[in-house]
């Protein structure tokens, strides 16, 4: 892994700063998690902290929301980019 995709995987961003860049609430946040969309890390605390990565992954769900893609579709399409990123 380059230097630079780890620093994008690195869960720094808590839920505050991540409900501003992505003008998402902390419900609907949440619920994207129970539906293992995204899954942020935890630290001491159990506070959950966000990587770039999950950032985007965020916008993408919010987009493909917008384009009329249920919780279900959205889903397998993850699933299916995972695998592909895998196979790299």
């Amino acid at each position: 892994m380059s230097e630079k995709e780890l620093r994008r995987t690195l869960a720094v961003f808590p839920m505050s700063s991540v409900m501003k860049l992505t003008d998402l609430t902390a419900r609907k946040i949440r619920y994207y998690e129970e539906q293992e969309l995204i899954f942020p890390e935890r630290n001491a605390g159990n506070n959950r902290l966000f990587s770039l990565n999950d950032i985007d992954r965020l916008l993408d769900i919010k987009e493909m929301l917008n384009d009329d893609y249920s919780i279900k579709e959205i889903r397998k399409q993850f699933i299916k980019q995972d695998k592909r990123q895998e196979e790299l």
